[in-house]
């Protein structure tokens, strides 16, 4: 339902629009921007000067670049943009693993037009949906961004804002019956049933092993009460990796 695409070759051109406000810079992978330039047997004087002549950036210096692959800076969402263009790479080449929208939109290497125009919103009403983490949009328009960003669905529901909600139905499932969080989970987890209900009833019978280690020989140890408390902290990650596993055993089950 949510496929994985590779990035294009080369990136799009930087967009002339900036966003309503100044975002927080996307994370930068300095290793990888700093192999790639040695790759092309570039120096960060020619990176410098194609992203001043060619990407419309004329402040940008050697010592810009320098500082960009040490990780003592980080270049501006329109800076990456023209970085993997002079690198020729995709930004999500020089991106680490994104987090929000507007990260996934950048490391496709779409301008904010392209976004609102495939998932059928007004320039504006995307531009805040990204500045405030937001997502606004029906099943069919969150089709369209998930097909469009390439988002597996772990990062679907991380950008629509599920993350929270998701949690919590999680903490109440194994806490509780988990039987009466199937549909609820749907909800917010577009999956089988029988997968949910599988990972369900593994982290239910997860979670009682570490209450039941806490009760033990006299109130249990500090340690099973800990373990207990990360396993709660860490619910949604736990989550995705037991339907992760549940989808690799389905897929080598002989037919």
């Amino acid at each position: 339902m949510w496929p994985v695409r590779r990035p294009s070759a080369r990136p799009s051109q930087p967009t002339p629009h900036p966003l309503p406000a100044t975002p927080t810079p996307p994370p930068f992978n300095a290793p990888a921007a700093r192999r790639l330039r040695a790759a092309l047997g570039m120096t960060p004087e020619h990176v410098a000067h194609d992203m001043r002549v060619s990407y419309g950036h004329p402040r940008v210096s050697p010592d810009h670049v320098m500082a960009w692959e040490r990780g003592a800076a980080t270049p501006s969402a329109s800076e990456l943009t023209a970085l993997a263009g002079v690198l020729w790479c995709s930004p999500g080449e020089l991106i680490g693993r994104p987090r929000t929208l507007r990260e996934h939109r950048i490391a496709r290497g779409f301008a904010p037009e392209d976004v609102a125009r495939a998932v059928g919103h007004e320039l504006h009403a995307y531009l805040r949906m990204e500045e405030t983490d937001s997502w606004r949009g029906t099943d069919r328009q969150s089709a369209a961004l998930a097909d469009l960003l390439g988002l597996r669905l772990p990062d679907f529901v991380t950008v629509t804002g599920r993350n929270a909600k998701l949690g919590d139905l999680l903490r109440n499932a194994v806490t509780t019956r988990w039987q009466a969080y199937v549909r609820p989970v749907t909800k917010v987890v577009p999956l089988d049933r029988p997968f949910l209900e599988g990972a369900l009833q593994g982290l239910h019978q997860e979670y009682q092993g570490h209450m039941a280690a806490t009760l033990s020989w006299g109130g249990g140890s500090s340690d099973a009460g800990d373990a207990a408390r990360d396993f709660l902290d860490r619910i949604v990650e736990h989550f995705w990796t037991r339907i992760q596993e549940s989808r690799a055993q389905d897929e080598t089950r002989p037919l």
